[in-house]
């Protein structure tokens, strides 16, 4: 008898992409720049939409973006912004693709220790634990979330605010926000 996995409510609406990125993706650690930075382009440019939206143009965005090289994307101008406009594979919004491109100048500019320990550090180096018993009850936001938030745009970031930052934060690892009942709850808690 096949034992059914038991998982996080917002995985099983039916797509694949959105199950496996469940399963493997989301809430793990991300300990790394490059990653840091993929998630901070994909969850601005995700804003108003459903992420399964983001999940399906993913690939457009590694294309489109220099797979997510912050040193190739600082130097697109304006030629660069209406060949993206034109992109199918993207969210062809200019604010958001000119958020992109000033999100990879933030980056370059930023002193101190890598990037991704900037992040870490305001959840204090370890991914916060939550212990969630149901969907609606997951957060939006958090204090965590809004001094982050504030302090990246202070850096000059552009589409970080609370809300997203939170989302960020789930996504790579920084909050455990699985369902205690989901499968991936311990695995990511054990990370």
């Amino acid at each position: 008898m096949t034992m059914i996995k038991k998982r996080c409510t917002w995985a099983l609406n039916g797509n694949e992409l959105y199950l496996a990125y469940h399963d493997t993706e989301w809430g793990v650690p991300a300990r790394d720049d490059r990653t840091q930075f993929e998630f901070l382009v994909l969850e601005g440019a995700q804003a108003g939409l459903s992420w399964s939206t983001i999940l399906n143009k993913r690939e457009g965005y590694r294309e489109a973006f220099a797979g997510f090289d912050p040193e190739r994307i600082a130097r697109f101008g304006k030629r660069d912004v209406t060949r993206l406009m034109n992109n199918p594979g993207i969210v062809r919004n200019r604010l958001k693709i000119e958020s992109t491109i000033s999100n990879a100048r933030a980056f370059l500019d930023f002193k101190g220790p890598s990037f991704a320990d900037y992040l870490w550090s305001f959840v204090g180096g370890q991914p916060i634990q939550n212990n969630i018993k149901e969907h609606g009850q997951v957060p939006a936001t958090s204090k965590e979330s809004d001094a982050l938030s504030k302090d990246l745009k202070q850096r000059g970031f552009r589409f970080v605010g609370t809300t997203i930052i939170y989302a960020h934060m789930q996504a790579t690892g920084m909050v455990n926000d699985h369902l205690t009942s989901c499968f991936r709850h311990k695995e990511c808690k054990a990370m």
